[in-house]
């Protein structure tokens, strides 16, 4: 006997226990992000261009100075991104500053040589440093013989360099290293290495020769972590603490913000199951019989467009945007999906005559069965879009590394979207709307993009960035799956994941 009330369906049911969890992860993961920020006191400027993000404990300073940390982030990183190590430092007893480079962060210059190391690159991220190391000497309670610089990947080269050069420097922490060959021997001397036990072989590498050219240096890998998670390592987190000296303090919550974003990314997530299908207004109707491509032809012909992408993507003018490594991203995105699109409409035998599936509904199926006319859906995808950039926007922000468009990401956050747009409907045509060979698409695309770094023929810096586009991709193919179970058009699934894609790789690679 069923317990159903009459005219309630299942599904009914299953979408208001999604929205009870949705509100419940939601309101856990805003807690928590305010829970992290219990006791410390953060106040921002912005001196000479630079932006800088104090943060210190709130319990009134004394007479005694504190020590004081200048927290460096890497190459697509940002001050958000390192302020776990920060409010580390604080609580042990020190001030911490936090700055964004140019072209990271909330600092809208762009960063000469961006994804280079030459000389001019050099140059910006010294007098980032400069500004920084004196506006800390400055504040009237930090002792300005204790200051420590921590720096993670490029910043990590930054921040030796510098102390190389300001033999006042109390002590340096570089994380995961990228080449020390050219500091001078012997400086600067107390060194602390610190590299993650995954990372590439040549981190280590490069960590235990920089050790052995000095005095008062020491390298300590810290397992089972590699090139970002090793930032959120509690390991990484006692020997920084311990580096830049201050009181005890309490024990280091490296995910005091990370779990509380992850609960909001799971709040959205789960919140877009109902949405879509209260917007959309589509009850799941059986599929049409109707002939489709074989898997196996739909993965070569996907296979034949990313290999044209991965080399033109070189020599678009794409190249030419000033986002690094997005610039690449976006012509690869733009080139495959064109071929993919074009391939799904040129006559022959690989694909079956008619219109692409468009979901549970048939694609002839002008207007829904339900009477609601074709400007519903329209609406329905403008505000699952907008969903999508809260969902996508909110929690990043908040939790992990800088979301918000600043000076030129404004104008190029719409031109990777196009790329994502292109790429995402020419998957969606090609695949006929079938989901597990959509995802397989994208699958395709990640190892193809690696490989392009590896081998040369992309920036190298795309390899940092697949795991980001891994997961965004994956994202967006469950997000896909659930507007297509809920009748949605064709390209409604194109639209809502362009911008799930395209809004980090925007607002988080380096202005150049």
């Amino acid at each position: 006997m069923s317990l159903r009330p009459p005219g309630e369906p299942p599904a009914g049911r299953g979408h208001a226990a999604l929205t009870v969890l949705a509100v419940l992860a939601l309101l856990l993961g805003g807690y928590g992000l305010f829970r992290a920020d219990a006791g410390l006191a953060t106040r921002q400027v912005t001196v000479d261009g630079v932006p800088l993000t104090e943060v210190r404990t709130d319990d009134g300073a004394g007479a005694a100075r504190r020590p004081g940390v200048v927290i460096a982030h890497g190459f697509a990183g940002s001050a958000r991104l390192m302020r776990p190590l920060a409010d580390t430092a604080a609580r042990r007893g020190a001030v911490a500053l936090l700055l964004d480079f140019a072209g990271h962060g909330g600092n809208p210059a762009g960063l000469p040589g961006a994804g280079g190391d030459d000389a001019a690159s050099r140059v910006a991220l010294e007098h980032a440093l400069a500004v920084a190391v004196a506006h800390l000497r400055g504040r009237p309670d930090v002792d300005p013989t204790r200051i420590v610089l921590v720096g993670h990947s490029m910043g990590a080269g930054a921040v030796t360099r510098y102390a190389a050069g300001h033999p006042d420097i109390a002590g340096t922490v570089a994380i995961s290293l990228p080449d020390g060959g050219d500091l001078p021997d012997a400086r600067p001397q107390r060194l602390l290495l610190i590299v993650g036990g995954l990372e590439f072989p040549a981190f280590r590498a490069t960590a235990e020769a920089t050790a052995r050219r000095g005095v008062g240096r020491r390298v300590v890998v810290v397992p089972g972590v590699e090139h970002i998670s090793v930032l959120f390592a509690e390991r990484t987190h006692r020997e920084v603490a311990g580096w830049v000296g201050g009181g005890g303090g309490a024990a280091p919550r490296p995910a005091a913000r990370l779990v509380p974003a992850g609960l909001l990314l799971l709040g959205f997530g789960l919140g877009f199951v109902p949405l879509a299908a209260v917007l959309t207004g589509h009850r799941p109707r059986p599929r049409r019989g109707r002939q489709v491509a074989p898997a196996p032809v739909v993965l070569a012909v996907a296979t034949a467009a990313i290999g044209p992408g991965v080399l033109l993507a070189r020599v678009l003018p794409t190249t030419r945007l000033p986002l690094a490594v997005g610039d690449y991203l976006t012509g690869f995105l733009l080139v495959t999906g064109v071929l993919l699109a074009a391939v799904r409409h040129v006559p022959g035998r690989l694909f079956p005559a008619g219109p692409a599936l468009v979901g549970p509904a048939a694609a002839d199926d002008p207007v829904p069965a339900d009477g609601h006319t074709p400007l519903r859906p329209v609406v329905a995808a403008l505000l699952l879009t907008g969903y999508a950039v809260a969902a996508v926007a909110v929690p990043i922000h908040l939790g992990l590394t800088w979301a918000r468009p600043v000076g030129a990401r404004w104008w190029l956050l719409p031109v990777v979207a196009v790329g994502c747009l292109a790429f995402l409907a020419g998957a969606e045509l090609v695949t006929q709307g079938r989901s597990w060979r959509y995802a397989a698409v994208g699958a395709l695309a990640v190892p193809a993009l690696g490989g392009a770094a590896v081998v040369g023929v992309a920036p190298g810096f795309v390899l940092l960035v697949v795991p980001l586009f891994a997961v965004l991709f994956g994202w967006q193919a469950a997000w896909a799956a659930v507007l297509r179970r809920a009748g949605a058009p064709w390209w409604a699934p194109a639209l809502v994941g362009a911008v799930l894609v395209a809004w980090p790789l925007a607002t988080a690679l380096p202005l150049s």
